[in-house]
């Protein structure tokens, strides 16, 4: 059966507070405390995570901690005071005594991380102890997919539908195979949905104006320190230009999301395809390019479903979680199809534009999820508006070379088996460096 838009939105556009790695280990744990009688025993919790995980949770801002990080922190945070009903904004109702607490927690080193080299995707098998009972919960395909619940050895709750018939985090849904296919699903759109797919620009607009703020709090939630402010200081360096300049403005506002995001804003954002960051990407270059060049909430909607389309397409080839960043890599292509149609551009040019995008920035690495993660998304931001621009002016690739192949399915498969089989020990190497830094120093013993 095919995948209706109302359905693809549903799955895969929504909204989520702070950097998804940690929020799905806050969930797993959050939803393992809601079977225990007293959450103030909890004596232990102990969370073993797929090396993608771990590596995107270690250094990346959590929301409403004061500029607190890792996947410790997010574990200690959701046994305190998450809330497994809020889905990826689990600490949305965080206090300030909660971080207090959950810092406690940590230097008591109640909260134990462990990385599975051996799995990859999304997996969070969180194990919570008090003196009278053990809860265990496991976060599994999908962030927001609680697979199992399992209470003093009784398994109480079991889904494993949304794991099913993939390997690579993604269910067999009925998601169309090819790009023609796919793009038809944004001419199913209705009023309902106009409206939500505009409520991320709102979303992600408030949390990009929360990273250009000048103080070192951001004073739309108090909480946020900011660790970087590259799209603050593109507007610092070019002033008035980025008015004029659509590039640049796109590079700015998407910068400044990105880092309020990785500094752990308590705003959500949109997501896309299982990422605030490829929302990011997916949404902001739609929102700025639409309104430059005038045009309706309905225009700029269907642009929005594009990009949400485009970047699943290539997203679901790459994996849920790979070793390039998709925030680049598929939510750059994705938003490189969207301000196509921006532009006027056909469904060939739309795919011309990724095949573009793709051949310039393919390789890009993910190396966890940090501040350094701004200039990634406002890179491919940027390029994604070069690479509409160009395909509408008619520049193309004539014939396949490198990853570049004969037809969009073909050029995104090449990407996702060189990401996939050339680069699958890119992981390893990079959990090793970020190891070696994080472990004690011979001279603290």
């Amino acid at each position: 059966m095919r995948l209706t838009l109302k359905d693809f939105l549903a799955k895969e556009v929504k909204p989520a507070l702070g950097c998804t790695d940690p929020a799905a280990v806050a969930l797993a744990v959050a939803r393992a405390c809601k079977e225990l009688p007293n959450k103030e025993e909890v004596a232990s919790i102990r969370v073993t995570v797929s090396g993608s995980i771990y590596k995107n949770g270690m250094a990346v801002g959590i929301p409403g901690t004061r500029g607190a990080r890792g996947n410790v922190m997010a574990a200690a945070m959701g046994a305190i005071c998450g809330d497994s009903n809020l889905g990826l904004e689990v600490l949305r109702n965080s206090t300030v005594k909660d971080v207090s607490k959950a810092e406690k927690w940590v230097n008591e080193e109640r909260v134990t991380i462990y990385c599975d080299p051996d799995r990859s995707g999304v997996y969070v098998l969180a194990t919570v102890f008090t003196p009278g009972h053990k809860a265990v919960c496991l976060v599994n395909g999908n962030y927001n997919h609680i697979e199992k619940v399992v209470v003093d050895g009784s398994t109480i709750m079991e889904d494993l539908f949304g794991t099913s018939g993939s390997s690579i985090g993604f269910e067999d849904d009925g998601f169309p195979q090819t790009f023609s296919e796919a793009l038809k699903m944004a001419d199913e759109m209705d009023e309902s949905d106009q409206k939500f797919l505009l409520s991320g620009v709102v979303m992600n607009t408030a949390v990009a104006e929360g990273g250009f703020k000048s103080t070192e709090v951001c004073t739309s939630c108090g909480e946020c320190v900011q660790g970087s402010r590259f799209g603050r200081s593109l507007r610092d360096i070019f002033g008035s230009q980025e008015n004029g300049d659509v590039a640049l403005k796109i590079r700015s506002i998407t910068a400044a999301a990105a880092d309020a995001r990785m500094s752990g804003i308590l705003l959500p954002v949109m997501s896309s395809a299982g990422s605030g960051n490829h929302g990011i990407t997916a949404i902001l270059p739609i929102a700025v390019l639409g309104e430059h060049l005038k045009k309706s909430e309905s225009e700029i909607a269907k642009a929005l479903a594009i990009s949400h389309i485009s970047t699943s397409f290539v997203k679901r080839r790459l994996g849920r979680m790979s070793v390039v960043c998709g925030c680049s890599v598929a939510a750059g292509a994705g938003s490189a199809a969207g301000m196509t149609y921006l532009m006027g551009g056909s469904e060939e040019q739309m795919a011309n534009a990724m095949e573009l995008l793709l051949a310039n920035i393919a390789g890009m690495l993910c190396d966890g999820a940090k501040e350094s993660c701004a200039l990634k998304v406002s890179s491919a931001s940027s390029e994604a508006y070069f690479a509409a621009r160009w395909s509408v002016a008619g520049q193309k690739l004539g014939i396949p070379q490198g990853v570049f192949g004969s037809s969009i399915e073909e050029t995104v498969d090449n990407v996702a088996k060189v990401t996939r089989e050339g680069m699958k020990n890119v992981d390893r190497v990079i959990i090793e460096i970020l190891d070696q830094r994080h472990r004690p120093s011979a001279e603290n013993f």
